[in-house]
């Protein structure tokens, strides 16, 4: 409960900060005696897309998700029947390519905020290039996994780590539909680049969160989650 409740207060605080930081917060009806003195910060500044605050509400619903699960995880590996299996090597390597895929899309977020389409281009293919191998690069683990003997019906922790990475997985799959969708619109000859700026934002604020969740599960998998969690138990007490 204590791993639940630190995540949702970083996740609230998080889109709060943001939210706060678009003035989806302030109160109008307490603004009408300052309207002769306009702010000419907030009036350069466009209005927060609807899609964009729905990105934000499913991701705190998923950051939720991950955390019961991670939660569960915990509760159940105080349990006589739980035995902890290895983290293949080739997780580090997959790590590795999620993080580049991130870091990527940042790239194409700021080459598209400056219209710069030649350099948007491949920034957005490589992105995509790297998730894609994260994926086969996961599938491939759980290849060695069970070929070394750890199925799923094993033991808890061995089904534990298939549904936490599939799920992540899945979530991953989902946001590679959107990123192939904007990468093909970016190579269409009547494209402009303000038409781009939104879904390449949407997709590197998605990948930068999927990113956190898995480096949180790949902590929880190699065990240094569990001395943070000791030390929060500490702190709470």
């Amino acid at each position: 409960m204590n791993v639940i409740l630190l995540f949702l207060a970083a996740v609230g605080a998080i889109i709060f900060w943001w939210l706060s930081g678009q003035r989806l917060t302030s109160k109008p009806w307490l603004e009408a005696g300052s309207m002769q003195l306009p702010d000419h910060h907030s009036a350069d500044r466009p209005p927060v897309p609807a899609v964009k605050i729905g990105l934000f509400v499913f991701l705190g619903v998923v950051g939720a998700l991950f955390s019961l699960a991670v939660s569960a995880y915990f509760m159940r590996m105080a349990s006589a029947d739980w035995w902890g299996m290895p983290v293949p090597r080739l997780l580090w390597v997959n790590t590795a390519a999620l993080a580049l895929s991130s870091a990527a899309l940042q790239w194409a977020k700021r080459e598209a905020r400056h219209g710069r389409m030649e350099a948007l281009r491949p920034a957005l293919v490589t992105g995509l290039a790297l998730a894609v191998f994260f994926l086969v690069g996961q599938i491939q683990a759980w290849r060695e996994l069970t070929a070394a003997g750890y199925v799923l019906a094993d033991n808890p922790a061995n089904s534990f780590f298939y549904m936490l990475t599939g799920l992540h997985g899945l979530h991953i799959l989902g946001g590679l539909a959107v990123l192939s969708h904007t990468t093909v619109r970016a190579y269409s000859t009547d494209v402009a680049p303000d038409r781009l700026r939104l879904s390449v934002d949407l997709s590197a604020i998605y990948s930068h969160f999927m990113l956190a969740v898995w480096l949180l599960l790949f902590a929880l998998f190699a065990g240094w989650a569990n001395d943070f969690v000791d030390l929060c138990r500490t702190l709470l007490k």
